[in-house]
């Protein structure tokens, strides 16, 4: 989850809950993505994958040869968000196989199909800048996800004794769905109740008297993450969305999303997980990693 500490919130930074802060799609081409590369995977002449936005058509027998050598491989073109059997109108440039390699034991809730018909609220995801900047800034924010999550497969937070602890009752607007119905859920962890009435007053949702829907809708789910990624910059400088699309690095995505809490020297073993992963998405999704992996 994310920790900011103000006003109410420092004065239960004692108990160590953590908060969540409070307020893309590609056009697809009309031909389908490939299942993507693996280099582990042997490809024998005439057999295709999909590497860095095109399809590639073996010459002969390879295996660890990256596409693009054109000794190797044959360029077949440009190629949309879709992989063959799930066309994805959306044209979100993760195809639904390569996020099934990313998350292969998530909880079913987290859909591929949840996280597409979410990006359509924040249009600029992973649809800013060069092709580049676009595969970085999804895996960015999928790896942020991962760690948020345990791999996508906690949907609700799971130390229920935080619960009662989520609501500001300062808030003019109190907790009307009960004083502890405001733990964290979804992708991002969501919780506080001024952060439910932030979130859902952006995204046109009544998430302050019904909090229940990040955890009961995938779409609902997806779109509080996508929420804070894109207009929260937490106790960093900037929002996510920003600090990947303005070449600040990953590592300013953790610290909007955890700040001291992990960032100069906080929990330095959890940056190096988050940028493992980080790495690890990048490479599946076919582009480099960038500068400025670290906060």
């Amino acid at each position: 989850m994310i920790k900011r500490i103000t006003g109410f919130a420092a004065a239960l930074a004692a108990l160590g809950t953590m908060i969540v802060l409070g307020p893309a799609a590609t056009t697809a081409s009309a031909a389908a993505c490939a299942a993507p590369w693996n280099s582990s995977s042997v490809y024998t002449g005439g057999k295709s994958a999909s590497y860095n936005g095109h399809n590639w058509t073996a010459k002969w027998w390879t295996q660890n040869e990256t596409p693009g050598r054109a000794d190797v491989w044959t360029d077949s073109g440009a190629c949309g968000g879709t992989d063959p059997g799930n066309p994805d109108p959306s044209g979100f440039l993760v195809t639904e196989a390569q996020f099934n390699q990313m998350f292969p034991n998530r909880n079913p809730f987290y859909t591929y199909k949840g996280l597409t018909d979410a990006i359509s609220a924040y249009p600029g995801f992973a649809n800013t800048g060069s092709d580049t900047v676009k595969r970085q800034e999804a895996a960015a924010f999928l790896a942020n996800v991962n760690h948020e999550t345990g791999g996508l497969k906690y949907v609700v937070e799971q130390n229920q004794s935080n619960y009662p602890h989520y609501c500001d009752k300062t808030q003019p607007y109190g907790c009307p769905a009960g004083q502890a119905a405001y733990y964290g859920r979804g992708p991002i962890q969501l919780s506080w109740n001024f952060n439910y009435k932030a979130a859902g007053d952006a995204l046109g949702i009544d998430l302050l008297n019904n909090p229940y829907l990040v955890e009961q809708n995938p779409a609902i789910a997806w779109k509080t993450g996508l929420w804070y990624w894109n207009t929260q910059s937490g106790p960093g400088k900037m929002t996510p969305h920003n600090a990947m699309v303005s070449g600040a690095g990953f590592g300013e995505t953790i610290r909007a999303i955890n700040g001291t809490l992990e960032c100069n020297g906080g929990n330095p073993a959890q940056v190096q997980s988050r940028i493992d992963k980080y790495k690890a998405f990048t490479q599946i999704l076919g582009t480099t990693p960038g500068a400025n992996l670290s906060c």
